[in-house]
């Protein structure tokens, strides 16, 4: 199967570290041309020297703070300008406070609402005048939680599932412009947000955060987490021209973890 990608080029967002640094490297690999960004401009340095290192694609970096819009702004115009084009963008941000209902302040819902949810849309508006010259590819990563709710993590549950209803509202509006827009929603998948979440749960429960990762993996048909470059693998496919009638959709990477149909 050909994915057709080398060439091309990409914004990562929040891609120092985790699933957005994983998707990087794959497209790398594949000969996109990659922005990634970050908060941290010495550790984006430094992972763009890695990712430099191990594929054809020419990588840059910016630092952005994506609950800022002026720092959108110039990541997205910063990107075309690099490279002469933007084809395929990856949403993606960190995860949410972890809390209760009764835990969380109207602030926590506030910033939630900025960093995993109206970043997304001021990304996805400054990206468009790019994207519609020549079509392309936009994966807004979310979570499991828009399929079955996560315990304790209330501020994911709502604003991930925001998510689904934007990428499925756009793929309507930017389908006349052969812009494919989808919802990739990982699992349990070894990141440190992953491993932060299991060691909360393990401080509540009294017990050492190896115990809580066993018995999420009992509960997983797989027996396992995912990795990074198992995550990356699928938002690849959906970014490539092999994906060319997929457009609204969500898809999980959970190992089978989520019950839902």
């Amino acid at each position: 199967m050909e994915l057709n990608l080398f060439g091309k080029s990409a914004l990562v967002v929040a891609s120092s570290q985790g699933l957005g640094l994983a998707i990087a490297g794959r497209l790398v690999k594949e000969g996109v041309n990659v922005m990634i960004s970050g908060r941290d401009e010495e550790k984006l340095k430094q992972k763009a020297g890695e990712l430099q290192s191990i594929g054809k694609g020419k990588v840059a970096f910016q630092k952005a703070d994506i609950t800022n819009v002026n720092d959108i702004n110039r990541l997205v115009a910063v990107t075309n300008e690099t490279f002469g084009g933007l084809q395929l963008l990856v949403n993606n941000a960190g995860g949410p406070r972890a809390g209760a209902f009764e835990d969380l302040t109207d602030e926590d819902w506030q910033t939630s609402f900025e960093l995993n949810l109206l970043s997304y849309v001021r990304v996805i508006r400054a990206a468009l005048p790019f994207l519609k010259q020549q079509g392309g590819k936009i994966i807004n990563i979310a979570s499991s939680s828009i399929k079955e709710p996560i315990p304790g993590l209330i501020l994911s549950n709502t604003f991930r599932t925001g998510i689904v209803g934007l990428s499925k509202t756009l793929a309507t509006e930017l389908a006349p412009y052969n812009i494919l827009i989808n919802t990739l929603a990982p699992g349990r998948i070894a990141t440190d947000r992953v491993k932060h979440l299991d060691q909360v749960n393990a401080d509540k429960l009294g017990v050492e955060r190896e115990a809580v990762e066993l018995q999420v993996k009992a509960g997983i048909p797989l027996k396992r987490y995912g990795t990074p470059e198992e995550f990356a693998n699928v938002a690849a496919f959906l970014l490539s021209d092999a994906n060319s009638y997929m457009t609204g959709s969500s898809f999980l990477v959970d190992g089978g973890m989520v019950k839902a149909i």
